[in-house]
Formats: structure tokens, C-alpha cells, sequence
């Protein structure tokens, strides 16, 4: 049988060879003892053991050949049952204001926060300010952020004059969780110029008492942001670096090793640039400067596919609408309930009013060759973004753009259908299901519309991958969180919010890892665990996918590594 002979001197001529090859190079770090899931492939790929060398992933595979790259400097990590698989990458958020959300006080919500109603929240801020006040110093404004009308036992935004109790002498400014919408005291309306008769700006609202012309307290969009942007400005670099560092240790503790500023100004993205030329960035932070408000700075600088000392400048983002939470999301069809004082027929607004103006913007990131990230939550918003989008992908061609559609909450079917089309990712925010799925069924969008709030599995049928995020500060930068809300789309009160959308936990995890990697252009580099690819790791107590669904939440992250280093570790 000449076949076998032939098989049988291959055979042992590889085995000579291989008796004869030097011993492989020894690594820095060998990681076993635990599931080691690489996330590469359509179904879950296991391995023994994972072998590190100068940052890198040099070996994935079976324990015994693992063994040969330890050497006598080699780190031998026992996993001790734990999960080891690719570090996170945030697909969406803001990881500045997430430092600047941890500084503050926590008005969040249960199970985030303890503010249940107003005298909760003076109280949390008066608690604060016993404590330190982390910004008042600073800023010169006593500041808290996450509260939420729709978990407030009185069901309304704190006022001016609830906000007055907190101080009268100095400003106070209370930031919604939805990060679009804010409300401050009589003296914090003084110092903005919202005085009685003040006009709204365009693409925001002044919320008024019930004279129709004194502000109450509460603002909507731009109404916020423009007094907003002049306080963050004024503050100093020191506050600055403070602020973008717990932003970056918030990020490490759930696992990301990449994260994204998904909104610059100039004077942002230059403190960014100043904390990683001077080697403080523990992780990698993609910035997207505004376009409307930083198109010049984008002009300035340009973007890059690489990162210098963890920093890039990665493309731009624009806004087209503002939040379903806070009924300020641009839809085709009416909100259940309008905002008190509004008609029937109230269905949001546009942040952006001019469509010219938008296909403007959206043409220039296009000539420039910038990734593109457009918010829209509404799906009128959706609608101008992909006839934007449709436009300038005619005049300046759409290869592999990879433009991203985040939020894309309330996209229907056939919307959908065009952004397959025009190659538009959808970046969804399943999160909602959990912290507002009971607010949209009954108060804002409905059961039918509520229940299609990030149509993961719609997406799916068309062959479409999809990326998942938190966009903090609006919910905490935990990537468990997005895991467990895209599997199980269960509301606060138990209630399943759109069963036919719910995907696997492993379909989850791509979202977070492989996928999202994707949508950085970073496929080459991250999102997988194969050899040549950045050793950014995450090792959580446990396997997502073995355990009850319903019990992803708990899982733990024990550890996170960049590049082979270790940037956190859980206390035992």
C-alpha cells in the first residue's frame, strides 16, 4: 500500500524535523486553568491555554504546547476556573463624562444609585457635599448627575425651585440620566441668561412655570448643552486630567479595554492629546470630535487608523436628535403622552433643524474620509441620517466606510433594509429594555414600538452584525449589563420587552469584542483571541455562556489586562 508509505515517512520525517527546531521563544505570560474563549468563529471556540509575549498573543491552543514557551521569566497564571476572553470594546460612549458622572453626585436610580425621589436627591447632593463635593472646587457649580423623572416617586424633573433648597447662593445643575436634559436653580438660570421672556435656541426647549414665560428649571437639548459647554470649558487641565482618568479607571473595572470619547470639542480631544503624550492613558480611548461644533479641529488634525501612546483621532460624530427617555427623540408617529402643555400630535424635534445644514455635515465627513457616527434614537431621525447618507455615498462613493448609526432605537423594517444597502452599522442600546423598558411601553413609544427598541434579531435575518453599548454616562459603563440586557431584554419590573428580539449570550458577546472591532477598523488587531493580535484581555468569575441567562448580570470582572499589563483587579 504505497499511500500509507508515503503517509508514514511524512510522518516521520516531521518528527525528526521537529526533535530538530529550536524550543520556541519563551513568553511573558502563559494563562490557563480556565475556559479561555477566543471569540473567533460563528460558534464558541475554546482553547487550553493562552500564551503572551510583548503585548501580543504569540500561542492559543492545547496546554502541552503551551508548556514549551515557558521559560524561566515566563508568568504562569492558574485562571482557577475563571473565563478569560477578548477585553471589551465600548462601540459607543462618552468616557470623559463617565470620569466626570463618578465625580459628581450619584442621583442615579435603584439599582445604580439611591435616588427614588426628590428629597432623595437633596439629599444625595447634600451628602455629597458633606463629603467633599469632588467639582465644586473647580467648577464653581455644585453638580450631580443620573437623575431619572421616570423613577422619581413624584414622576417630574426637579425644578429650580426644589434645586433651591440645595443652595441658593450658588449654582446647582442636576444632569437627567438620558444626558440630554438637565435642570438647575434660580441662580444657575441667572448665570446661563435663562432670565422671564428668554428665547429657546434653536434645537433646544427652556421649560416654563405655568405663565409661559418664566423657565422653571428644567431644559431640553441645546437649552443645556450651551451653558453646559461654557462651564466644561472653563475648567482647568489639572480638573481636566482628573476627571478623564476616572472616566478611564470606570471603563477598566467593567472590562473595556477600548473606549471612545463619542463626542469631542477641540478643547476636549486636547486633553485627551496632552494625557497621552504625557504616557497616562492606561487604555485606548478612539475620539470622534463633533463635526458641527469641531469640524475645523477634524480639518486641523485629520483622523488615523493608529494609535500613538493609546490615543487616535478615529472620525466624527454628529447628533440628529436628542432622547426617547426624556420624549426629546425625533420619531415619525406621536409619543403616548406628550410632555405636559404639548399636543397630542408632539413627536420630538430634530437637534439639527435644516436639512440642508445635516447634508452638509454628513457630505463633509464624507469628502474627508471620516468614520462617520450619527446619533439617532427616533426613527424620523433615522430617516434624515440614511437620506443623508444615501446622498453623499453617491457624490463621494461609500467603500467600506463602516458609517455608524448609534442608537438606532426605534428602526423599523424597511429602514433596515436601506441601511444594509447604503453598509450603515447599527450600533444598538439594548440597555434601555432594562432601564426605561416599562417607561416606553407605557409612557413614551407604546407596547408595539417598545417592543422593537434595538431590533438585534432584525438585523440578524439580514446579515447585518451589529454592535451593543452603554453610552455612558447615561447608564454605567458596564459591558455585563449590555451582555445581560441584550440576551434577556427584561425590563425593571421583570417584564420581557420585545421577546422575539433576544439573541444568545454568544451572539451578546460578539457585539462586545469581535464585532465591535470591527466597526474601529481594529479587526487585525482586537476582538479576538488568535495569535498576532493585542493581548487585550478580560477574565470574568464566570462563563456567559453556561450559566442561566438570567444571571449574566452577576457575573464579575476579576481582572482586565491591556497588552499583556494588568490595568484592574477586583478586590477578593
Amino acid at each position: 500500500m504505497p499511500g500509507r508509505r508515503v503517509g508514514t515517512l511524512a510522518l516521520m520525517a516531521s518528527l525528526i524535523l521537529a526533535g530538530c527546531a529550536e524550543k520556541p521563544e519563551s513568553a511573558d505570560t502563559v494563562y490557563s486553568g480556565g475556559p479561555v474563549l477566543t471569540m473567533a468563529g460563528d460558534e464558541p471556540s475554546y482553547v487550553e491555554a493562552l500564551v503572551v509575549k510583548d503585548g501580543r498573543v504569540l500561542f492559543a491552543g492545547d496546554s502541552e504546547a503551551a508548556d514549551a514557551y515557558i521559560g524561566p521569566e515566563t508568568r504562569q497564571v492558574n485562571l482557577g476556573g475563571h473565563t478569560l476572553l477578548p477585553g471589551f470594546i465600548d462601540a459607543h460612549g462618552h468616557v470623559f463624562n463617565a470620569g466626570f458622572q463618578k465625580l459628581s453626585a450619584n442621583l442615579l436610580p435603584p439599582p445604580d444609585g439611591g435616588v427614588d425621589s426628590i428629597e432623595a436627591l437633596i439629599e444625595e447632593y447634600q451628602r455629597w457635599q458633606q463629603d467633599g463635593g469632588g467639582l465644586i472646587e473647580a467648577t464653581g457649580w455644585i453638580i450631580g448627575f443620573g437623575y431619572d423623572d421616570s423613577q422619581l416617586a413624584e414622576q417630574r424633573h426637579p425644578t429650580a425651585d426644589d434645586l433651591d433648597r440645595v443652595s441658593t447662593e450658588m449654582p446647582v445643575l442636576a444632569m437627567h440620566q438620558s444626558g440630554h436634559l438637565a435642570a438647575m436653580n434660580h441662580k444657575g438660570l441667572e448665570l446661563a441668561g435663562y432670565n422671564v421672556g428668554v428665547d429657546d435656541p434653536s434645537g433646544g426647549v427652556v421649560r416654563r412655570e405655568a405663565d409661559g414665560v418664566t423657565p422653571n428649571g428644567v431644559l431640553e437639548e441645546m437649552a443645556f448643552f450651551q451653558p453646559a459647554f461654557q462651564m466644561f470649558g472653563s475648567i482647568d487641565a489639572a480638573t481636566n486630567a482628573r476627571i478623564a482618568l476616572a472616566g478611564i479607571d470606570a471603563y477598566t473595572q467593567f472590562g473595556f479595554t477600548t473606549a471612545q470619547e463619542g463626542r469631542a470639542s477641540r478643547e476636549n480631544a486636547e486633553a485627551w492629546q496632552e494625557l497621552a503624550d504625557a504616557g497616562r492613558l492606561s487604555i485606548d480611548v478612539a475620539v470622534y470630535p463633533d463635526v458641527q461644533a469641531a469640524g475645523d479641529f477634524l480639518e486641523e488634525v485629520g483622523v488615523s487608523t493608529r494609535y500613538q501612546n493609546h490615543l487616535r483621532i478615529a472620525g466624527g460624530k454628529l447628533s440628529f436628535d436628542g432622547s426617547p427617555q426624556g420624549k426629546t427623540a425625533w420619531l415619525t408617529h406621536p409619543y403616548v403622552h406628550p410632555p405636559e402643555g404639548l399636543p397630542e400630535s408632539y413627536a420630538g424635534y430634530p437637534a439639527i433643524v435644516d436639512a440642508n445644514e445635516r447634508q452638509r455635515l454628513v457630505n463633509k465627513a464624507f469628502e474627508n474620509n471620516w468614520q462617520l457616527l450619527v446619533h439617532t434614537n427616533g426613527d424620523a431621525a433615522s430617516d434624515a441620517m440614511i437620506d443623508a447618507v444615501e446622498v453623499a455615498a453617491d457624490t463621494y462613493g461609500n467603500d467600506d466606510r463602516r458609517t455608524v448609526m448609534v442608537h438606532a432605537q426605534t428602526v423599523r423594517e424597511d429602514q433596515l433594509d436601506r441601511m444594509q444597502a447604503l453598509k450603515i452599522i447599527p450600533s444598538f442600546f439594548s440597555m434601555h429594555t432594562f432601564y426605561w423598558g416599562d417607561w416606553h411601553r407605557d409612557e413614551t413609544l407604546g407596547p408595539e414600538r417598545a417592543a422593537r427598541i434595538s431590533p438585534t434579531v432584525s438585523a440578524l435575518r439580514r446579515g447585518m452584525r451589529f454592535t451593543e453599548h452603554h453610552d455612558a454616562p447615561v447608564a454605567l459603563p458596564s459591558a455585563i449589563m449590555i451582555l445581560h440586557t441584550t440576551v434577556n431584554r427584561t425590563s425593571r419590573s421583570g417584564a420581557v420587552i420585545g421577546e422575539d428580539q433576544r439573541v444568545s449570550p454568544y451572539i451578546g458577546l460578539k457585539a462586545l469584542t469581535e464585532w465591535a472591532a470591527w466597526q474601529y477598523f481594529e479587526e487585525s488587531d482586537k476582538g479576538t483571541l488568535e495569535p498576532g493580535k493585542l493581548a487585550d484581555l478580560v477574565i470574568l468569575d464566570r462563563n456567559p455562556l453556561t450559566i442561566a441567562p438570567e444571571t449574566i448580570r452577576d457575573i464579575r470582572v476579576m481582572e482586565t489586562i491591556k497588552q499583556g499589563e494588568t490595568v484592574y483587579r477586583a478586590s477578593e
